[in-house]
This record gives structure tokens, C-alpha cells and sequence, in this order.
């Protein structure tokens, strides 16, 4: 099957209708405050579908996928505030260092599997912020903050909030199509067979430590980005909001929930997990109970409905496989 005739099954239009369904809530309401919810909904979504190439098509889990967005976050920080760049090329710039990054890790603990690769990944994640935390260019423990001006570049800060939002609308549609195009890939063929048994896989051909590696920087790619405009758009970035290690947790929880190797799920995941966190962090009962509640959902996830929401429907009404990619 080629790319053309990949882009044209119902699974993806699909799944691209739900993601531009939610995109244009806000704009056609042009509320400020749903606009916040969504743009997280949608950063959400985002993460969930890039962690999907690595968890659901290699198999392998990463706690440290947040290091991406951190990293990213910094150096398109980085440029806007101390060397002038427009937001149009400190996006790409913190994309970049991820991409970097995640072929520097790929190539080493890559060849790790199981639990120790996930152990790695924390490790990775603790060291980059200890790293962050004491480098002086990027402000230590501080971090850094802009401007109030820089925004006058882009139509003021009311302007530049839209801004990152339809910045964000857009890289969470190319990380859905990117998802897609992989999984119906002969790439990501060579990547479900090393999910399923990476030794018959090297055997049968597959070099598995350049496809797994090779799916790392894909996955990393648009979580730099989103960093980028994520800390542009609060106008400052510390280390400890760059490199939380339970958004990573949360990441998988919704990648699972949805279901892990589809492309609809993370989607699903990303939009039901978001309703749960949204109440339980409103609820004056559960405010401190997020965390629990996500290691709960994940173990039921794990018991229960190990396939996820997509794949329950996909078991159950074979007829829904064509749409339900």
C-alpha cells in the first residue's frame, strides 16, 4: 500500500476530524478560558500520540518522554529571550534539540529493554534536570522569563495567547498524520515485529536498534516544539515545571487508556484522562489525590481493558476495524 493510499482510509480522517473538531472550539466561542482548557487538551494529545510510537509501536516504555518538552521548552526559550529569534524559528530550534537528544539516548539505552530501559528513562529525566538546574546560561535554579515586550512582536499578548494556540492545533494534527503514516509503513511494520519478539524480529532482518532509535526522535520531535510555545506563552520557564516526571506517568496512563498502537487511542486517552484530571483537580475532596488516581486508572487499565477503549471496540465490533484505526 502506497502513502496515498494510506492517507485516504477512513481511520485517519477520522481521527483527524475529532482532533480539528475540538481545535475550533475555541476559536468559534473565542473564550479565553476554554481556550486554555483546549490548548492543554490538545498538548495533551499531542504527548500522548508521539509516546504512542515508542509505547505502543516499539512496546517500549519511557517514564522520561517529559525530558523532551523540558529540553525543547529551554532552547526555544533560550532563543527568544537572549538571542532575539522570532517564535517562528525558536519552535523548530527547540525541536531540534529534542530530535538531538533523543538519537544521542537512542543509540545508547536503546539497547536496554524492559524494565531497565524504563529506569533508564527516569534516570535520564532526573539528570537533565539536575543539569538544567545548574546551568548558568539558561538561569539555574531560576530559569529564565521574557520580556513583557516580545509580545508586541505578534499583535500584543492577547494575540500571541492565539497564537500558540492554533501553534499547538496544528503540531498535534502533524503528530496525528506522522503517528499514522508509521504505523502503515513498512518502518512500522519492522517496529510492531520488535514489539512482538525483538529477537525473531533481528533475526528475520529487522536491525532493531536503528528503527527503535529512529522512533525515539520521531516521538521527540513535537513535544520540543510544543515546549517551545508552551513556555513562550507563559512568558517564563523554571526547571521544575520544565521536567515533571508525572506528566510523564500521566502520558502512559492516557497512551494505555486509549489504547497503545492505535492512532485514535492516544486521542481518546488524552480526552478522557484530561476529564479526570480536570475534576479531580477541581474537587476540594480529591485536589491532592491526582497521582493516586492515575496509578489506579493504569492498574485497572493493565487488569481489565489491557487493549484500551479502541481496542475493546475493535474486539467487539469487528465492523468498527476499517474506521477505528
Amino acid at each position: 500500500m502506497t502513502a496515498l493510499q494510506s492517507l485516504l482510509r477512513p481511520g485517519l480522517w477520522l481521527t483527524l476530524a475529532v482532533v480539528i473538531s475540538v481545535g475550533l472550539l475555541a476559536p468559534l466561542s473565542g473564550a479565553a478560558p476554554l481556550r486554555e482548557t483546549l490548548f492543554t487538551l490538545l498538548m495533551f494529545i499531542a504527548f500522548a500520540s508521539s509516546l504512542n510510537m515508542m509505547l505502543g509501536y516499539t512496546g517500549y516504555v519511557s517514564f522520561g518522554h517529559i525530558v523532551f518538552f523540558g529540553l525543547g521548552g529551554y532552547v526555544g526559550f533560550y532563543c527568544l529571550s537572549q538571542l532575539g529569534w522570532p517564535l517562528l524559528l525558536a519552535v523548530p530550534a527547540g525541536g531540534l534539540a529534542a530530535a538531538l537528544l533523543a538519537l544521542l539516548l537512542g543509540l545508547s539505552i536503546l539497547r536496554l529493554r524492559g524494565a531497565y530501559f524504563a529506569l533508564a528513562t527516569i534516570g535520564i529525566n532526573e539528570a537533565m534536570r539536575a543539569f538544567i538546574n545548574n546551568f548558568k546560561p539558561f538561569g539555574g535554579p531560576t530559569g529564565m522569563s521574557l520580556n513583557f515586550a516580545v509580545y508586541q512582536d505578534y499583535g500584543g499578548p492577547a494575540q500571541a495567547l492565539w497564537l500558540t494556540y492554533y501553534g499547538v492545533l496544528a503540531l498535534t494534527l502533524v503528530t496525528v498524520v506522522v503517528s499514522f503514516l508509521v504505523k502503515t509503513s513498512k518502518f512500522g511494520l519492522g517496529l510492531a515485529s520488535v514489539r512482538e519478539d525483538e529477537d525473531a524480529a533481528i533475526v528475520m532482518g529487522v536491525r532493531a536498534p536503528r528503527v527503535k532509535t529512529w522512533a525515539f526522535v520521531l516521538s521527540a520531535i513535537v513535544p520540543g516544539m510544543i515546549g517551545a510555545l508552551f513556555f513562550f506563552k507563559n512568558g517564563n520557564i523554571e526547571p521544575t515545571d520544565a521536567f515533571r516526571l508525572h506528566m510523564s506517568i500521566e502520558m502512559i496512563v492516557m497512551v494505555m487508556l486509549g489504547g497503545q498502537g492505535t492512532v485514535l487511542g492516544p486521542v481518546l486517552g488524552a480526552a478522557s484522562y484530561q476529564q479526570l484530571r480536570t475534576y479531580l483537580l477541581t474537587s476540594p475532596i480529591f485536589k491532592d489525590l491526582q497521582l493516586t488516581f492515575a496509578g489506579l486508572s493504569l492498574l485497572i487499565i493493565i487488569l481489565f481493558i489491557p487493549a484500551g477503549v479502541v481496542g475493546f471496540l475493535r474486539a467487539r465490533a469487528p465492523k468498527l476495524r476499517s474506521v477505528l484505526e
